[in-house]
């Protein structure tokens, strides 16, 4: 049975589309043109932030980051950027009487901005707070060590097969590949990841089925 139920952020949560933009901004590219690049990488099985590094070969992505905090064009998040599922799905879920943890590879900033929302969520933490990141099994460890139940009773739900489905799985966690994003549209037919999710669903309200005994 299902306990706890943890979810990614980036395409499981909120959409993408303003970070990418503001990158491209930044970056005085096209953002047709950064997109067309972020899926060239998808395809490849790449990091994401190589699309950025397609662009500006010997980018210290880190440090540009840090110059665009500086000057005032850094994140931004709001109720615009969740899809429309989000609150529904966590509410039904609590409601259930699941715990309820929302946890990804995203900068401290982004925690607190999460955390303005108010979601319906026991906790929202990220890889920029625990100081370590997706995939490495540390993550999944702090991600354990929140739950509050055993890895068989806690499931991660996450679009991207090599950062959340196939770690969440090693660490002994049910997984659910959510189709959502360019990864998880991408890889949600391919035989290696259906055969390491316990679940494929299209969208979080279906989460809630998977409580039942």
């Amino acid at each position: 049975m299902i306990r706890t139920v943890v979810l990614d952020i980036g395409e499981t949560l909120t959409r993408d589309d303003r970070y990418w933009a503001a990158w491209a901004d930044w970056l005085s590219v096209p953002r047709h043109t950064l997109s067309a690049l972020v899926g060239a990488v998808v395809v490849d099985g790449r990091d994401n932030a190589d699309a950025i590094r397609l662009l500006r070969p010997g980018i210290d992505v880190s440090a540009e980051y840090a110059a665009r905090e500086a000057a005032g064009c850094g994140e931004r998040l709001d109720e615009s950027d969740l899809y429309e599922d989000v609150r529904p799905a966590l509410s039904a879920l609590r409601a259930a009487g699941a715990r309820v943890v929302i946890a990804g590879n995203q900068t401290r900033r982004a925690g607190e901005l999460l955390r303005r929302l108010d979601l319906p969520a026991d906790l929202i933490a990220t890889s920029g707070e625990w100081g370590v990141a997706k995939p490495a099994r540390g993550f999944f460890d702090r991600v354990l060590s929140v739950s509050r139940h055993p890895a068989a009773e806690t499931l991660y739900v996450g679009d991207h097969p090599a950062n959340d489905i196939h770690p969440a799985r090693a660490a002994g966690l049910r997984t659910a590949h959510l189709r959502r994003g360019p990864w998880g549209h991408w890889w949600a037919d391919a035989p290696e990841v259906r055969s390491a999710a316990d679940w494929s669903v299209d969208s979080l309200i279906e989460l809630t089925t998977l409580l039942e005994p």
